[in-house]
């Protein structure tokens, strides 16, 4: 599974539960805003644990948590990823999954399977801006089709974006609504220009909280609920 960290509780990564997290190192993406580019990045510098240490490491935790998130980089390019979530489910944990959507079929197989219980997708930009974003050519297809599989199987789910002043505007939000229709949960996270892959990043100003607010009012318009993250 290549698991390069571990945050034995939170209390905000899964909604309703107390978790472990659990981080994958290695990602499709290069997004030059990610907060986390040694684990994009799978630096030989950070700690691997095997997936029996992961796991030994659960079952120590039973009692304490009732859930795993399995986070990154990107879980889904990981290997033994559905063995490895199977071995959580039997110790009775509910299961949740953290990807950028680019991998349909692994998603599509943890929910037949009946492995996960909520997924996060994140979305990074409009179709358009996509490739800009993350630093190469996707087909954002497989995106919609992951959000797709998620919407109709019942579980939860939420969508999430960070707000990136040139890269996310809410001419973006206005072209996602109309790609994604209708979604269940979406909440618009906070640049926070700390650690990024990119260090120009560093000098890009966060959005106003009344800037937030006015795109969290528009995806309202097309979302159960939103909601803003880390203001």
């Amino acid at each position: 599974m290549n698991i390069k960290g571990i945050h034995k509780t939170s209390l905000i990564d899964f909604p309703g539960r107390i978790c472990s997290v659990f981080f994958t190192g290695g990602c499709n993406l290069r997004c030059g805003y990610c907060h986390n580019p040694e684990l994009a990045c799978n630096s030989a510098c950070l700690h691997s644990y095997s997936n029996e240490e992961a796991l030994r490491f659960l079952k120590k935790r039973r009692g304490l948590i009732d859930g795993v998130t399995i986070s990154g980089g990107e879980p889904t390019i990981s290997y033994n990823l559905e063995s490895f979530v199977s071995s959580i489910k039997e110790m009775s944990m509910a299961v949740k999954l953290d990807t950028n959507g680019l991998n349909p079929g692994a998603v599509s197989r943890l929910v037949e399977r009946g492995l996960v219980d909520y997924v996060a997708i994140d979305i990074k930009t409009s179709p358009q801006k996509y490739d800009f974003v993350v630093g190469r050519h996707v087909d954002f297809s497989r995106v919609l089709e992951t959000v797709g599989i998620i919407k109709s199987s019942g579980l939860d789910y939420e969508l999430r974006t960070t707000c990136i002043p040139q890269y996310v505007t809410l001419e973006d939000f206005g072209s996602i609504g109309r790609m994604l229709g209708r979604v269940k949960r979406y909440f618009l996270q906070q640049f926070v220009p700390d650690v990024t892959l990119d260090e120009s990043f560093h000098d890009l100003e966060p959005y106003p909280l009344k800037t937030l607010q006015s795109f969290r009012d528009y995806v309202s318009t097309f979302a159960d609920r939103c909601e803003l993250r880390g203001v």
